[in-house]
């Protein structure tokens, strides 16, 4: 006589538990290991490639599948696509020790690994090392949240850094080149000093062109100014991402 097991129970191995609580309830999904961190950074996009089965459970260890009505009362919808990414967003990764100590390490480098390649001191033009950036992060006691990504928080980190001046350090510049009909030069220009921060090359021809240095925040305001004051007539381009001078910052 075969035994088989009621449909509502599902198998699942080499999982990783996402878990959530809403509306009283406690609510699971199962995702593939690392895919999880790789989806919250922005280096996977495909949802298939993270779930395990498209479907959200009360218990993924004993094979439990939420029913409709729990999904309606707490997440105000059965668009279960719509429930998954709220979990997987805002869920807590369920690890073990070493893993999770692991995957915190990781994390931890590729915050420090950001704030190095978006930053440089100020007074040398020049970048810090990843493990110059890392030192510093320990001055501030950073304690690593596994539900963010490590780019938001690394900007977290460059403003503690900015605010408690624990190394001299500032984001590095873009360069740009404006290009706008000549008539309009003059205008867009004073308009533009204030978003500006250094300016390298400027040339009045039959356009108006000027190559200059900005904070990277300020390529989309420039950008919208431009569109707005010449009708969509002037043009942005992104010359290289950061200015920097060559080689690696040393004490």
């Amino acid at each position: 006589m075969v035994i088989t097991q009621p449909n509502t129970q599902i198998k699942l191995t080499n999982v990783s538990i996402v878990r959530y609580r809403k509306g009283g309830k406690r609510f699971e999904i199962a995702c593939y290991k690392n895919k999880v961190l790789e989806w919250r950074n922005g280096v996977e996009k495909d949802l298939g490639e993270v779930m395990q089965i498209d479907n959200v459970f009360l218990n993924v260890s004993k094979g439990q599948a939420a029913n409709k009505e729990d999904l309606l009362k707490c997440f105000k919808t059965d668009d279960r696509n719509a429930i998954i990414l709220e979990i997987l967003k805002k869920g807590e990764l369920q690890v073990g020790e070493k893993e999770r100590s692991s995957m915190l390490d990781g994390m931890y480098r590729d915050i420090a690994t950001t704030v190095a390649e978006k930053c440089v001191n100020p007074e040398t033009k020049r970048p810090y090392t990843v493990t110059m950036i890392e030192k510093a992060m320990a001055d501030l006691h950073l304690s690593v949240n596994p539900s963010r990504s490590a780019k938001s928080q690394a900007l977290d980190v460059i403003k503690q850094l900015l605010e408690k001046k624990t190394i001299p350090i500032a984001r590095a510049q873009m360069r740009i080149r404006i290009i706008v009909p000549s008539k309009d030069g003059k205008r867009i220009k004073e308009k533009l000093l204030s978003m500006v921060a250094s300016k390298e090359e400027e040339d009045l021809d039959e356009n108006y062109e000027w190559v200059c240095l900005i904070d990277p925040g300020q390529f989309r305001p420039i950008n919208e100014l431009l569109q707005s004051e010449t009708k969509g007539k002037g043009q942005l381009e992104m010359l290289s991402l950061t200015e920097t001078k060559q080689g690696d910052e040393v004490f």
